[in-house]
């Protein structure tokens, strides 16, 4: 990984021992638990580790910030030992960048709609996921979120991280796109453009998300719900 993706990504592990190959012979100590096995795939208690690693990397997320995150401060929200990260993950950008892909997975694994639903319903509980919700074990939505937006932030500067966000807003339009053009071939909707409605509805949620995180205004995410009700869903719907 160049230094111009990632600044200082490859801090040194601290009093680490090199064993000639150009790795840490303290690695040996974590093989058992973090290696994949002969067959190639991860083994349980990598998964589980690597979970423990996205978590640490949360914490250590919020309490520095991006530009002042450094390896030692993930190595210090965690009861493993530092060295388990460098098994794992090649550096400070290698780690952010599954860290990033991370989130967007729960995220979008997140967004539960009845089976059963119909468009207005579907609709409505996809825009409320995104703007107040889920909310997990650890740290609010928005305490997520705010991580969320600082590394959207930084993508302006990062072509690989861009993408990422490219993609993860292209699935969260043609969801909302897919909703539209169900509600208009069940007659429910009105005949519109669904790409211009999927991207004018994620356009609002992100404006309003930003507008919270960045601006400190916490009612931004209702009152672009409400917003939403009267000038768009209103307008979209058929009554007759």
């Amino acid at each position: 990984m160049s230094e111009s993706q990632g600044g200082s990504v490859n801090e040194s592990v601290d009093s680490a021992t090199d064993d000639g190959g150009g790795r840490d012979v303290a690695d040996d100590a974590v093989t058992e638990e973090a290696a994949s096995d002969e067959s190639g795939e991860e083994t349980v208690s990598s998964k589980d580790t690597k979970e423990v690693i996205m978590e640490a990397t949360f914490r250590a997320l919020s309490k520095h910030g991006y530009k002042d995150l450094r390896m030692r401060d993930i190595g210090e929200e965690m009861d493993l030992t530092r060295q388990v990260i460098h098994y794992h993950f090649d550096g400070k950008y290698d780690l952010l960048s599954s860290f990033l892909e991370h989130i967007i997975d729960q995220y979008e694994g997140s967004v539960v709609v009845d089976g059963d639903a119909d468009p207005r319903t579907e609709l409505r509980a996809r825009v409320d996921q995104c703007l107040f919700g889920p909310e997990f074990e650890e740290f609010s939505h928005w305490d997520r979120m705010k991580v969320y937006h600082e590394l959207y932030t930084q993508a302006q500067n990062d072509g690989e991280h861009r993408e990422v966000f490219n993609e993860h807003y292209d699935r969260l339009r043609g969801s909302i796109v897919e909703v539209v053009e169900e509600g208009i071939e069940e007659g429910v909707f009105h005949d519109v453009d669904a790409e211009r409605m999927g991207q004018l509805v994620t356009d609002v949620i992100h404006a309003a998300r930003g507008r919270r995180i960045s601006l400190g205004h916490e009612d931004a995410p209702e009152e672009a719900r409400k917003a939403m009700d009267e000038f768009i869903f209103e307008s979209l719907e058929r009554t007759e």
